[in-house]
This record gives C-alpha cells, structure tokens and sequence, in this order.
C-alpha cells in the first residue's frame, strides 16, 4: 500500500461534516476506522492519540 499523492477530504457518516486530510492523516484515519470494525481497541485508542495531537481541530469533526 502506499500514501496518496496529495489531500483528501474526509467526511463524518453521521454529522456530514468534513475536513481536508494529508496523507498521512488519511492513513491515520484509516486505521483507527480499521482497528474499530475489528475490534482492536488497542490500536485504536493509540490512533486516536495520535490523532489527537497531530490533526486536534479535525479529531473533532471526525472522531469526537
């Protein structure tokens, strides 16, 4: 797998809100989306605090 070439505009399923994400963030996202169908909350939780400090104003469209 490799990292988009550039933003990505990533949209809440339940506010319908969005936000414009690197690739790196689109990655992150990805993961934590990832951990949390499958039920690994371990990871998830470590994604999500990464999250936290890298994209804050985005966590909270996204995630919060």
């Amino acid at each position: 797998l490799a990292l988009g070439d550039g933003p990505e505009v990533i949209t809440n399923p339940f506010s319908g809100r969005s936000v414009k994400l690197d690739p790196v963030g689109v990655a992150l996202y990805d993961v934590i989306k990832g951990a949390e169908a499958l039920g690994d909350y371990k990871t998830m939780r470590l994604g999500l605090d990464i999250f936290i400090q890298e994209y804050p104003e985005e966590y909270y469209v996204l995630l919060d």
